[in-house]
């Protein structure tokens, strides 16, 4: 049976632990110390270097009592700035976190709930398939741990990545895929009062080739955004630099492209139009997945939440995750809800009742 009280005080001391990218060290202390009291072989990797973070990766591995293929469970242990100093408390059965933090459920939660399903079968001896937990380290900002760590090392194929806003009995079988654009505007300096003719503004080319862009929603599958603007210069410089960061995601690769390269696009032909040049990269920072509703690794799901009473259903992301580079890499995974709400803000929370739910999942996935 899933110990509600000792949950919540993992959760609550896992959440006080400070764990924002690139800072992961003391959480994955925390987690390698856990699974050897729980008795589990555990491996750490040398992740981190690959982005300079001064965590790791863990992965854990939970001999099964019954035979079949090991299940990979999986959640990251980095959070989004503001993530330092978390002073977690419940309020009418809801956990939040004071106003100049974030909460950390996003993706504390995932681990705290897988970390109890197994206490629950160990405690109740309960027959089980093998398993491996992969705690990762990076996802925020660019699922960088899962894109270092060797999945070669798994015996399992399905993973499941408890690492979504929603309910528990959300499943997510398709996200988008993301390229990230990187853009220098070059033009030519001069003064702005004595001689802004024999200047090549690079704002006002930047501006014009935004203003042929489509932008934001642009399908039911796809989305972009520029994020970034920069250029810093007194008013009687004419500029001849800016630097623009903006992102497409889509669950369509050739939507994906076409959106990336009509954004290159209009920025060349304002450069031509004004006489500027551009540099420009187009950077793939993760890709796309679907899966079908009727494939295995789904249906095994749905069968485990039957079995506890938790109504499944199906959905499709807006947000890439660990479990893109899981597909990616050959496996399939699907992310599930934990009942986060408000991830990436200062008013996220989450229910005491998802929390124990998450458990509850994990541990149905492991012994139906």
């Amino acid at each position: 049976m899933i110990k509600r009280e000792r949950l919540l005080r993992e959760f609550f001391d896992f959440v006080q632990i400070d764990s924002e990218s690139g800072n992961e060290r003391a959480m994955g202390e925390k987690l390698v110390e856990t699974f050897m009291e729980l008795g589990l072989e555990v491996t750490t990797d040398k992740a981190g270097e690959t982005f300079g973070s001064n965590g790791f990766n863990v992965l854990a591995r939970l001999p099964g009592t019954m035979r079949g293929e090991p299940y990979v469970l999986s959640a990251h242990m980095d959070t989004v700035k503001p993530g330092v100093g978390i002073k977690p408390f419940v309020k009418d059965g809801v956990i939040y976190s004071g106003d100049d933090t974030i909460l950390g459920g996003d993706d504390k939660s995932g681990i705290c709930g897988i970390l109890e399903a197994i206490r629950s079968i160990q405690e109740e001896r309960l027959p089980h398939r093998p398993a491996e937990i992969v705690f990762s380290i990076g996802e925020e900002g660019g699922m960088r741990g899962a894109k270092a760590f060797d999945t070669k090392q798994l015996k399992g194929k399905r993973v499941y990545v408890f690492d979504s806003s929603g309910d528990v009995g959300k499943i997510i079988i398709g996200a988008p895929g993301q390229i990230k654009i990187f853009a220098t505007v070059i033009g030519r300096r001069a003064h702005a009062g004595l001689a802004p003719e024999e200047g090549i503004s690079a704002i006002q080319v930047a501006a014009h080739g935004i203003s042929m862009m489509r932008l934001l929603r642009i399908d039911e599958e796809t989305t972009c955004n520029i994020g970034t603007i920069q250029a810093d210069y007194a008013t009687n410089i004419v500029p001849d630099r800016v630097n623009l960061i903006a992102e497409v995601r889509s669950r369509s690769v050739n939507k994906l492209n076409a959106q990336a390269n009509h954004m290159r696009d209009c920025l060349q032909s304002a450069c031509e139009k004004f006489g500027a040049k551009l540099e420009c990269e187009l950077r793939t920072n993760y890709v796309s997945y679907n899966l079908s509703p009727e494939s295995a690794v789904v249906r095994d799901l749905l069968g485990a939440m039957d079995c506890i009473g938790i109504r499944g259903f199906t959905a499709l992301g807006g947000g890439g995750s660990d479990a893109n580079i899981y597909n990616q890499k050959g496996l399939q995974a699907v992310v599930l809800g934990t009942g986060m709400t408000k991830v990436h803000t200062t008013q996220e929370h989450i229910s005491v009742e998802n929390l124990v739910d998450t458990a509850r999942l994990a541990q149905a996935l492991l012994t139906h």
